[in-house]
């Protein structure tokens, strides 16, 4: 029966949770989000700055795929950001707030710096290799461990104490960079072994950066994999839904919450170690740079799905190299570009509301008449 009946009125607009969505549509409007978002950055730049859009837009993409080098670093900031995604998507999927995958990098980082500085050529690559790997995984599982250990035991609040390891992650690498920097009293550890090389990542296909996809790229696979077809990413699934459920259904579910953040963090003390060895070659507090808190709107984005992370990270990653572009061709300063770059990523962030929702309009009095009757 109408509400109206009862001398209610509908609201001229409410909103629904919708049953479902096909993929092609859910892909459809973040495709319209996109184009409208492109419309509405054409726009603002033509009143601010009187140029070409379309320029502007070119110049974007020449910044993050206009030579070789360019694309190749686009490239390995893209594999940076999905690396952490990918560590962050279990535990999500979990419904278990990691916010602390800054510091779980700058962990895995510092302990890859720590076997560069004292194992470099005192062991044999291999040997140097192996132990870099196995002190990042193991230094970012345990620092996602004790939160984590926290949660299962006690509940406690895992979105402020995971970022309230962040800070404490910050510390230890400041304290490392003051005790290995090189020159003395430069606050600065440098280049580590730039000379011999001792712990960088061997080009491959004569390309500086193509071990840094390959080992990404296989993660990214193994991550869907796990996610989607075993028994564990089952687990973590139904923990998600609901605990009790899942306690219901015979899980032991602080196992899973401990086994679940051992793998989370883990892989993000792995992208401290692709960081360190593969990209930068030594340790800062701004290692991390930001990639920790950028991953979680990827891992939202794609709904936990390893594969569609790929295409996101690079967006981001595609959008602030093209800021960046545009900013220092056109003479624009950092918040112009930054503003280019935050309108894309709302609307592409605001697509994501209008798949899970619709929008329900009043119904007219005829229609609500006939109801009635």
């Amino acid at each position: 029966m109408s509400t109206q009946v009862h001398g209610e009125r509908e609201p001229l607009v409410r909103i629904a949770k919708r049953a479902g969505i096909t993929t092609k549509k859910a892909w459809m409007v973040r495709g319209i989000a996109l184009g409208s978002a492109l419309i509405v950055c054409a726009l603002l730049i033509y009143m601010l700055t009187k140029l070409n859009p379309l320029k502007v837009y070119s110049s974007m993409f020449e910044g993050a795929l206009g030579t070789k080098r360019r694309t190749w670093v686009t490239l390995r900031d893209t594999m940076m950001l999905l690396c952490i995604s990918i560590g962050l998507a279990p535990a999500f999927k979990m419904r278990f707030w990691n916010i602390g995958a800054e510091g779980q990098v700058l962990i895995g980082g510092v302990a890859t710096a720590a076997c560069m500085i004292y194992l470099g050529g005192k062991v044999p690559t291999i040997v140097l290799f192996l132990a870099m790997v196995i002190a990042s995984v193991v230094s970012g599982a345990v620092w996602g461990l004790i939160p984590a250990i926290f949660k299962a035991k006690w509940n406690t609040n895992e979105t402020l104490f995971t970022l309230m390891m962040n800070y404490v992650a910050i510390q230890i690498t400041s304290y490392c960079v003051a005790l290995w920097e090189n020159p003395f009293g430069s606050n600065s550890v440098g280049v580590i072994h730039p000379n011999t090389e001792w712990g960088w990542f061997p080009k491959l296909f004569g390309q500086q950066y193509m071990l840094n996809v390959i080992i990404v790229m296989a993660l990214t696979v193994a991550m869907y994999i796990y996610l989607k077809y075993t028994k564990h990413g089952y687990e973590i699934a139904v923990v998600g839904e609901s605990e009790n459920t899942a306690r219901y259904a015979g899980i032991n579910v602080k196992k899973v919450i401990l086994r679940t953040m051992v793998i989370s963090s883990g892989i993000c003390g792995l992208s401290g170690f692709i960081a360190v060895s593969g990209a930068s070659h030594t340790i800062s507090v701004n290692t991390a740079d930001g990639r920790g808190f950028t991953a979680i709107i990827v891992a939202w984005l794609s709904k936990f799905n390893a594969v569609v992370m790929v295409l996101f990270s690079f967006l981001l990653v595609f959008l602030d190299k093209g800021a960046v572009e545009i900013a220092s061709k056109y003479q624009l300063n950092e918040y112009a570009s930054e503003i280019i770059e935050s309108i894309i990523l709302f609307f592409i962030l605001g697509s994501e509301f209008f798949i899970n929702y619709r929008l329900v309009f009043r119904r007219s009095n005829k229609k609500a008449e006939k109801e009635v009757a």
